[in-house]
């Protein structure tokens, strides 16, 4: 099966059928399509069963001691933020973060899903507003109260540092402006689906701040694959092909837009999007 085929395939299975990192290196591999996928698919095998033989021998199952046992591990393979070329394209491509044992946040945050998934653990990203995060869930530790909390809130880019409240309202503050204030919502878990269009959204933005309009159109398309009902990548579509003077193209996903959002304002907008385009053929 090609990497499209593959991509396709994961758009058909409900969320938690959904291999997450098996997914990335699939979007890698069509970025990359001269990259050895196949050592980059071996290396995740190693750390799946590192992770299978270290969870075995725990003594205690507490979140911090989850979270400390996958920090460890993937320090140990060399594993970290780059923040010395944090927009390079690399980091957002799981081939190339294997490689180079640098990514994003959401790139590393798939490492650490992956492998505690390997482990049988509970563990989700978190849907942190300018910093993917990363949370992990443990059994309450058996003795005298105050137990430790059941779930901690990790910062992957900076190898698994367990974040207070005080930190997430710092790092919300560093996105949002120093008047942010912690809300519901801001620690949201996220689906694996989502996850995968958070890490693809790094490039599709990224290609087309640049201008490279084609390879962000590409992007989305590919996005659409694991996601073929969602509406605003279907918006997206309609854009970059209208951006790049293709009409008909522009056309058909503006309709599917229509067909999936028929009413209110997103509607109201589209079909003057589809107005104008029908103009510029007439």
């Amino acid at each position: 099966m090609d990497a499209t085929e593959a991509l396709d395939a994961v758009g058909q299975l409900p969320d938690n059928e959904i291999d997450l990192a098996g997914a990335a290196l699939q979007f890698a591999r069509i970025d990359r399509p001269a990259a050895d996928w196949r050592a980059a698919s071996a290396h995740l095998t190693v750390l799946a069963r590192e992770m299978v033989t270290v969870a075995r021998d725990m003594t205690s199952s507490t979140a911090a001691a989850r979270a400390g046992v996958v920090a460890s591990m993937l320090g140990r393979h060399g594993y970290a933020g780059d923040s010395g070329t944090y927009d390079d394209l690399e980091n957002a491509n799981l081939i190339r973060v294997i490689e180079r044992r640098r990514g994003l946040p959401v790139s590393l945050g798939i490492l650490w899903l992956h492998c505690t998934r390997a482990a049988g653990w509970g563990a989700h990203g978190l849907d942190f507003p300018g910093h993917f995060l990363v949370a992990v869930e443990g059994q309450l530790a058996q003795g005298t109260p105050p137990h430790p909390p059941s779930r901690v809130v990790l910062d992957v880019f900076s190898g698994g540092a367990m974040l207070t409240n005080r930190s997430l309202l710092n790092l919300l503050r560093r996105t949002e402006g120093p008047e942010a204030e912690l809300r519901p919502g801001v620690l949201q878990p996220m689906s694996a689906r989502a996850v995968l269009l958070r890490l693809q959204r790094n490039i599709q933005v990224r290609r087309e701040a640049a201008g490279l309009l084609p390879d962000a159109l590409a992007c989305t398309e590919n996005m659409l694959r694991i996601a073929p009902d969602m509406v605003g990548l279907w918006r997206d579509a309609a854009v970059l092909h209208e951006q790049l003077d293709q009409v008909p193209e522009a056309l058909s996903c503006y309709g599917r837009v229509l067909e999936m959002v028929p009413e209110g304002a997103l509607a109201l907008t589209t079909k003057r999007a589809i107005d104008g385009l029908r103009s510029r053929l007439n």
